[in-house]
């Protein structure tokens, strides 16, 4: 009797330890499982908006923008742009300025830059104190775009001037100032009374 019941103890405390390691290896189990499903908080909005100002100025409406395209709360949005122009780390002035050297130096008009400008909801001073602090004689700058265009070609027809023309407008220089750098292109015997570069022949 005694080895018997020794057999059956033996027996019942192995089904006992057996079922205190399933018990443990499931609760690592669980464990882990729970480590490997949490997810890390999103960064704030604020976090986002100064992450995005390091790469380079932006305007509070482009931030805005790129905030809610992230999912981020208008409340939120607007608590953190009004914190970082606090902090000054957000301008729309500076933005402005940095913009329009950017454009000018890439051979952009003041007509171009300035519509671009009006997209960041700026408004018409902060644009025009841009503008003029780039120093930049349009006409200069139109002169040198056209020379760049023909790279010595000649301007013999209508066509090519009118295309010419054409091309200054769309990079955003005015009427005038595409016919005085076609005129500087085109020589000065071809330019009317009127010191315009006559479209038509």
């Amino acid at each position: 009797m005694a080895l018997g019941s020794r057999r059956r103890s033996n027996r019942t405390g192995a089904t006992r330890s057996s079922g205190e390691g399933r018990s443990k290896k499931s609760g690592t189990g669980d464990a882990g499982t729970v480590a490997i499903d949490a997810k890390p908080e999103p960064p704030s909005a604020y976090r986002q908006a100064l992450g995005l100002l390091v790469r380079r100025e932006h305007s509070r409406a482009e931030l805005g923008r790129k905030l809610r395209s992230r999912g981020v709360e208008n409340d939120d949005a607007d608590a953190a742009l009004t914190t970082l122009a606090r902090q000054d780390f957000q301008n729309d002035e500076r933005f402005a300025r940095a913009w329009a050297r950017t454009r000018a130096g890439a051979g952009y008009g003041p007509v171009r830059i300035r519509a671009e400008l009006a997209q960041h909801a700026l408004s018409r001073d902060d644009i025009e104190v841009a503008l003029a602090a780039c120093e930049v004689d349009w006409a200069d700058l139109a002169r040198d775009q056209m020379q760049r265009r023909l790279r010595g070609s000649a301007l013999s027809n209508p066509a090519q001037r009118r295309k010419a023309i054409d091309w200054l407008l769309r990079r955003g220089f005015d009427l005038r100032c595409a016919r005085q750098a076609l005129a500087a292109s085109h020589g000065a015997a071809a330019i009317d009374a009127d010191g315009e570069v006559p479209l038509e022949d």
